[in-house]
């Protein structure tokens, strides 16, 4: 084998490991439909189902609307899987947003490089009590594009 023929061969295995090493979850225009401007949490991936109505059935199943903490050292944290239906896209940048009984802002979480074509944006986030998260109440999290809410959700943190 010519150094030309092994340098391509490397160039197209490199090529492969990368481009196998993008996981993207697709889900269909009829399941990111249903829940359009919803953000949903749950404690691991989203599930899928062998039809749209059996995935939609599925994830409003694992949908958590109450969340119990773990004591870590002298703070009580909550770790949970966000799936946010986004009611409109475009923006690289977004910003989780706590509103404690939905109307004293309490904290937020920054998320950057967001695809601004996805529909669905899907990943984990921890908050705990050092972030002003109190045990036992009931927040509105809301996931903002500028001053724009572009999918939202109530959780109660036990």
């Amino acid at each position: 084998m010519t150094r030309r023929h092994l340098l391509n061969a490397v160039i197209v295995a490199a090529v492969a490991v990368f481009a196998g090493g993008v996981a993207s979850a697709d889900m269909s225009k009829a399941v990111i439909a249903a829940f359009r401007g919803q953000l949903v949490i749950t404690k691991g991936e989203l599930p899928e189902g062998k039809s749209d109505k059996d995935t939609i059935t599925k994830i409003k199943a694992a949908q958590l609307h109450e969340l119990a903490g773990q004591v870590n050292g002298d703070v009580k944290q909550w770790t949970f899987n966000y799936a946010a239906f986004l009611s409109k896209s475009g923006a690289t940048s977004l910003k989780l947003e706590f509103w404690k009984e939905g109307k004293q802002y309490a904290a937020d979480k920054g998320l950057s490089g967001v695809d601004p074509k996805s529909a669905l944006l899907t990943g984990e986030i921890t908050m705990d009590t050092d972030e002003n998260i109190d045990a036992g109440k009931s927040y509105v999290i809301k996931l903002v594009a500028g001053s724009a809410t572009v999918a939202q959700a109530t959780l109660v943190m036990k």
